[in-house]
């Protein structure tokens, strides 16, 4: 019986070495990817930007409220000064297409937490190919993408939470090589 083992084991060993397949756990992908328009202020403007944001994405944007008074850029409490999206699956891939496409493919390596998520800010929504309406007006808009690997649910499910392991979890490292690969970005130490 030893000897079969070891054959058995032997080619099992070959063919490892030879095929070298990535495990399809270690593949990184995203979560999500959070639009965020703040105007800081309510009324016309937002619902504007409530507007620009459901063009973009053709779903209706949640609206955020101030944490703080501040008297001198006349914000209440609890009013709606900001909207945000989130996207997930394949339309995030294509709008974060569009907006690098914006930033000329081009990213700081500042712009990475070491929680691997990424985040970057355009001037005009108009640069991402939605036509310009006069009566809306240009805003800017900011990009969050919340990166995660197949098994990371463990950590966040009701039932039976695990920790996820540290080689598991993804590091700023990994992210920025992915972005690398996946879109072709060059990373800059500072802003030129």
């Amino acid at each position: 019986k030893k000897p079969k083992e070891k054959e058995t084991k032997g080619g099992i060993m070959a063919e490892a070495k030879g095929a070298e397949k990535e495990n399809p756990m270690r593949e990184l992908c995203i979560e999500k990817l959070v639009l965020n328009i703040s105007v800081g202020e309510s009324g016309d403007r937002l619902t504007r930007a409530a507007k620009v944001l459901e063009t973009l994405t053709d779903q209706t944007p949640v609206f955020s409220k101030s944490r703080l008074t501040i008297r001198n850029w006349s914000i209440r409490r609890n009013e709606a000064i900001a909207c945000h999206v989130t996207v997930r699956g394949e339309k995030a891939h294509e709008i974060l297409d569009k907006g690098l496409k914006v930033k000329e493919y081009e990213l700081l390596k500042a712009n990475f937490s070491s929680t691997g998520n990424f985040g970057f800010g355009i001037q005009e929504h108009i640069d991402l190919g939605i036509k310009y309406d006069p009566s809306s007006g240009i805003y800017g808009m900011d990009f969050f993408v919340v990166m995660g690997r197949p098994g990371n649910r463990v950590a966040r499910r009701r039932r039976c939470k695990r920790h996820v392991g540290a080689s598991h979890k993804i590091s700023k490292e990994d992210t920025q090589k992915w972005i690398q690969q996946k879109y072709d970005v060059s990373l800059l130490n500072k802003a030129i």
